[in-house]
């Protein structure tokens, strides 16, 4: 029986991944996204019928959202295809997840899996005139400063809680590695001097840095008088100068860490089992 979500038509109308409304030579074929369909319905069943879905909300969703995104990260860097696919099925599952959830609101500020659809689909074609319109470009350097100026001019190039555009907006709730990596890409795009990165290393320890909190510092995170922020420690200033090297080397940061704890991991393994033989 052929059902709907909203003005959508879920998978059951459409047997075998046919394309909906479709009666050419095509009807009947299943095309890439059908299953898609069939996700979105399981999980308004699920929300509906299962005590444990019913009850989920972003907030308590939220550890598995990172959680799942960490499990594709190691099944791609195990090169394994198979977890892979089954790792980012478990993040579609988390997005779908948070849409349906966010679809119950009724204060105005809900929103549907077709919304989170049409909107990036929507930012896409934006940012890739050059597939799109009749905008030409000479390769993937063109293409990356063309997506940065469109963004920014979607931003109207205001300034966020003081900071140039688009650092305002660096989530401070990823790995450390990764964070100052972002922050310096995009104060190097905003004009930033690299010399910025030099940090000046002083007292940072919980005392210095409660202090900092206490001294003064405005609503959007500044402050005030002008004075500069307790120091961070030698080593803070040293890995946050690292991060830069890095990414002058054209490598990412975290990306490089992660290999050598991997590495690492590796190493006392196969110590471990140095240890087990030679005790046996």
């Amino acid at each position: 029986m052929a059902g709907t979500h909203g003005d959508r038509v879920t998978e059951s109308a459409v047997p075998d991944g046919a394309i909906p409304g479709d009666a050419g030579p095509r009807a009947g074929i299943a095309i890439p996204g059908a299953a898609l369909l069939r996700l979105v319905e399981v999980m308004d069943t699920l929300r509906v019928s299962c005590p444990w879905d019913a009850k989920q909300t972003h907030e308590s969703l939220a550890p598995y959202l990172i959680e799942e995104c960490y499990e594709a990260l190691e099944a791609l860097e195990d090169g394994d295809p198979a977890a892979l696919r089954d790792e980012l099925g478990d993040v579609l599952l988390q997005v779908v997840f948070h849409a349906r959830v966010a679809a119950e609101r009724t204060d105005g500020t809900g929103f549907t899996i077709d919304d989170v659809a049409t909107g990036i689909v929507e930012k896409l074609i934006r940012r890739h005139p050059h597939v799109f319109s009749d905008v030409k470009v000479s390769g993937a350097e063109d293409v990356k400063r063309n997506w940065d100026a469109i963004k920014a001019a979607e931003r109207g190039g205001a300034q966020e809680g003081g900071l140039p555009a688009g650092l305002g907006s660096v989530p401070f709730g990823q790995p450390a590695l990764a964070l100052a990596a972002q922050l310096q890409r995009r104060a190097e795009r905003a004009g930033v001097p690299a010399e910025l990165t030099g940090l000046p290393a002083g007292p940072a320890g919980p005392a210095a840095r409660a202090a900092d909190g206490q001294a003064g510092r405005a609503a959007d995170g500044r402050v005030a008088g002008g004075q500069e922020p307790a120091g961070v420690s030698e080593i803070g200033a040293a890995l946050f100068s690292l991060v830069a090297q890095a990414r002058a080397a054209g490598v990412d940061p975290e990306l490089e860490l992660r290999a050598a704890a991997r590495s690492y991991r590796e190493r006392v393994r196969r110590w471990a089992e140095d240890q087990s033989r030679d005790r046996g």
